[in-house]
């Protein structure tokens, strides 16, 4: 799907070609052309997790012991640096081509025909000028940095994942480097993906305001918008690290603080439900127009339908010629058989645009996380063949 050629640029859209890619990019740390996703992980990882590891080792502190109690009583700071911010990053090459092909498949497909095409072009302009909005991107990087500076206390104070690899338990620099830099990379990262969550419902609901030339009685159950239904792919990773840090914390105070999995069930229903409702919200930019052709349907295909029996109900059963004769010998119609499947595909049309794909994509990397925090008392296994015994 993310190869579909783009044969207009009117229609081209990049929701990361913001202005923190391009200031990496003017400070050499991305490629001009491209994203550079990988090596700007690996950059953020040396300096998020790199500076503390490289002092605990200068400190004497990287014995064996590390690889036993410190490294699980830090298992949040080394998820947040290794595994979420390399996802949050390689999110965006992702993202990025996933939209800007659905959108060119707005026009490849008929939905935007050229009575609706300046408007669409429009819609993507506005939004395209909101993502380089330099003071929105300012804000986030302020609105992040003092909560980390006025949080920064109580977290070196309260949290127990904070890094302290000393014996006193002080605030050292690995607790410092972690409140005060590795967290709010983090958040600002995860911010930003939300940030541009909320762009992509913005762009979907005006352009779900243009008229699409939608068809109620579209194979796919939602007149043609089908392939927006693999939307949330794009941020598939963004759910993952997001569950991951998430999970780690539970993780930590499971294996540290005795904490029961039974405890942390609430939160962690909770956390899945949040995560598989928000991104899919930007589809849901379409129920409205969905729901009103439905109704439409209702009485289109409805009177197409009782044309089509009513002439075939005249000429068989009351033996007289049908006054619409045209409607029984269309080829493209069929026998009763196919009237009646295309009145009910056009009124038992979907509201939204999401169906089991949608869900697969947005629960698989939300749960994931959370089935290995089961299993730090739960095996696997055991966890499957539950699973499985459930299905038969």
């Amino acid at each position: 799907m993310t190869d579909v050629a783009v044969d207009s640029p009117d229609v081209e859209f990049s929701l990361v070609d913001d202005p923190p890619l391009r200031l990496q990019r003017a400070l050499r740390i991305a490629p001009r052309a491209g994203y550079g996703a990988g090596r700007r992980s690996v950059l953020f990882v040396l300096v998020t997790w790199a500076p503390v590891i490289v002092w605990a080792a200068a400190r004497g502190l990287l014995g064996p012991e590390l690889w036993g109690e410190h490294a699980i009583r830090h298992l949040g700071f080394h998820v947040r640096c290794l595994l979420a911010i390399p996802l949050l990053v390689l999110s965006g090459p992702l993202a990025a081509r996933m939209l800007a092909a659905m959108v060119a498949n707005f026009v490849h497909s008929g939905l935007v025909g050229q009575e609706q095409r300046a408007g669409f072009t429009q819609a993507l302009r506005s939004v395209e000028r909101l993502r380089d909005n330099v003071l929105i991107w300012i804000g986030i990087a302020v609105a992040v940095v003092a909560i980390a500076v006025a949080g920064g206390h109580q977290a070196l104070n309260e949290d127990p994942d904070a890094v302290r690899w000393t014996t006193a338990g002080t605030a050292d620099f690995g607790a410092l480097w972690s409140v005060y830099v590795s967290r709010p990379v983090v958040a600002f990262l995860v911010v930003a993906w939300l940030w541009r969550l909320f762009m992509t419902w913005l762009l979907l609901r005006r352009i779900s305001r243009l008229g699409l030339r939608l068809v109620p009685s579209h194979p796919d159950g939602v007149g043609g918008l089908g392939f927006l239904e693999y939307l949330p792919g794009g941020f598939s990773l963004v759910i993952l690290a997001i569950s991951s840090v998430s999970c780690a914390t539970i993780a930590h105070r499971s294996l540290e603080h005795g904490g029961r999995l039974a405890q942390f069930q609430g939160p962690l229903i909770v956390l899945a439900v949040l995560l598989a409702l928000l991104f899919m919200a930007p589809l849901i930019a379409f129920s409205k127009s969905l729901r009103r052709i439905r109704i439409r349907a209702r009485f289109q295909y409805g009177t197409l339908a009782g044309l089509h029996v009513r002439g075939l109900h005249e000429r068989w059963i009351e033996g007289t010629t049908p006054e619409n004769e045209a409607v029984l010998q269309a080829p493209e119609i069929g026998p009763a058989a196919d009237v009646a499947t295309l009145y009910q595909m056009a009124t038992k049309i979907r509201p939204v645009p999401i169906g089991k794909a949608t869900l697969g994509i947005v629960l698989v990397p939300a749960l994931l996380p959370m089935l290995l925090v089961a299993s730090l008392e739960v095996s696997l296994l055991d966890m499957l063949v539950k699973v499985l015994g459930m299905l038969k």
